[in-house]
């Protein structure tokens, strides 16, 4: 039997953490997180796939890719969160189950922060709490959509 799949999908200026405001953000970079994400995937048997882009029809793209082939999905879609109808929509077509995440509590940001375009076609939200965000992400897709491949 295969791996379950996750696909970890990561938005514009997510490339720069380590750098970008690290008061905010962290100072891991982006390439330490996925390590830590896939780390965990070979300890719990998941085959997990990260992918970013500052460019929404990419996300979307690999969003496509993944359809029918992950379990679920962990999206921090960046500033496209904000604003991305066609994300939202790319969501609902794929039929996967997922995730959004962000590293941090975007309610207790900037008010344009704090609304969410994909959240109502997410299972959850996780934010807040750094790259555990995105942990807490994996280990909650395991426990209610990881169960087996699509």
């Amino acid at each position: 039997m295969t791996q379950p799949r996750v696909v970890v999908l990561h938005g514009p200026n997510l490339g720069m953490l380590g750098n970008r405001e690290p008061h905010i953000y962290g100072t891991l970079t982006l390439k330490e997180i996925d390590a830590r994400m896939k780390s965990w995937g070979e300890a719990r048997g998941f085959a997990v796939s990260t992918f970013q882009s500052n460019h929404e029809g990419a996300l979307l793209d690999r969003l496509h890719e993944e359809t029918g082939r992950a379990a679920f999905c962990v999206i921090n879609a960046g500033g496209l969160t904000h604003t991305s109808v066609a994300l939202r929509d790319g969501i609902v077509a794929s039929g996967l189950p997922t995730i959004e995440v962000h590293l941090s509590n975007i309610h207790a940001r900037e008010e344009f922060r704090h609304h969410s375009m994909i959240a109502p076609v997410c299972q959850g939200t996780i934010s807040g709490f750094g790259v555990e965000s995105h942990m807490l992400a994996l280990e909650a897709g395991a426990r209610l959509f990881g169960t087996g491949s699509r």
